[in-house]
């Protein structure tokens, strides 16, 4: 079946034979139509099933009133709410919101950043894949003058407006607490060290075993277990050492430590008396697991507040550039069973 033409202003004008310019007047709103005719003009509109283009109106006045959302999976919690957060945040200013997802894919990344610009967005969101590659089509946003706001996984190097968490000291904080219930081998479980937020974990988990005069073994750092599967992998072969650890911190995803507990489950080793186990972003299911599992809370709801109210009060001084800035969010430490234990 043939979908059925749109009816634009100039379809009234010829049924009414009058001027597109005086439907478009009385559309709006505007004077110099008489009562007589712009109910006329109203009337046969709503009979044809008119509907305002606000795409093409807004881009009359230099803006679409939509923001662009690129993120790497729309199923993990953290960025799910984070774009509730910022949709409550900019519904109520009249805006919309166009999601993609990249699927962690750097090239599908790039075609979700293109299809925003044809779309003339005013703003574009984004948290980067852990595929990297180049980031020309990043600075392509800068270049055709539209806002980039980056969260929480973030290119340093592009000078814009960023929001992300204090991961370094979230991590301090959560090794800290592992070590303080009389854990004494804590491995790590990372990410791709060339993402920012990965390796700024890192570096919490080194200074907090700094802190309490705590041995660096490399053999218990795995890189690169950020889902599941690859946790459930890592802690295998760590399990497997001739002395294996009593604690895996997953800096990388809760999705990581739960993996590390299925493995642990499996082998009937008891949490957290024999492994502890700390994951990361307080995805709902950490605390529907048996033992339930600790985490950090990235405030996500917050986070996406926080980045609309960023971008409107950058864009409400019209008469000052914008500066890049970063904002930080301290992340807060969620104790639960996993490890929790007596000295």
């Amino acid at each position: 079946m043939k979908p059925k033409k749109r009816t634009t202003i100039y379809d009234i004008a010829e049924k009414l034979n009058i001027t597109a310019s005086s439907v478009s007047r009385a559309l709006n709103n505007r004077s110099h139509v008489n009562s007589a005719t712009k109910e006329l003009i109203l009337k046969t509109a709503a009979e044809l099933n008119y509907k305002r283009n606000t795409l093409a109106s807004n881009l009359r006045m230099g803006k679409t009133k939509t923001i662009g959302v690129v993120v790497p999976r729309i199923n993990q919690n953290f960025f799910s709410n984070v774009i509730v957060g910022l949709e409550d945040a900019t519904y109520q200013k009249g805006y919309h919101l166009i999601i993609c997802q990249s699927n962690e894919s750097h090239e599908k990344e790039i075609e979700c950043i293109n299809t925003l610009i044809n779309q003339h967005v005013d703003c574009i969101v984004i948290s980067v894949t852990v595929e990297g590659g180049n980031y020309d089509h990043l600075q392509n946003v800068i270049d055709h003058g539209i806002q980039l706001i980056q969260f929480d996984r973030v290119i340093d190097e592009l000078e814009t407006l960023k929001v992300i968490n204090d991961n370094e000291q979230a991590s301090m904080e959560a090794v800290s607490h592992i070590i303080e219930q009389g854990y004494k081998r804590i491995a790590l479980l990372e990410g791709p060290q060339s993402l920012n937020i990965f390796a700024q974990r890192k570096v919490g988990y080194l200074r907090a075993l700094k802190k309490y005069n705590m041995p660096v073994e490399e053999e218990l750092i795995i890189e690169n277990a950020w889902t599941k599967e690859l946790g459930a992998e890592a802690t295998r072969k760590l399990l497997s050492l001739p002395n294996p650890p009593d604690a895996i911190f997953a800096s990388t995803s809760d999705f990581s430590a739960l993996g590390v507990l299925d493995v642990a489950t499996a082998m009937h080793i008891k949490v957290p008396q024999k492994l502890g186990i700390c994951g990361y972003a307080n995805e709902p299911f950490t605390e529907l697991t048996s033992p339930s599992i600790t985490t950090i809370d990235q405030y996500s709801i917050y986070m996406g507040k926080t980045i609309a109210d960023l971008y409107f009060q950058e864009n409400d001084n019209k008469e000052v550039a914008i500066t890049p800035k970063t904002i930080s969010i301290k992340p807060k430490l969620i104790v639960r069973a996993s490890t929790s234990r007596t000295k």
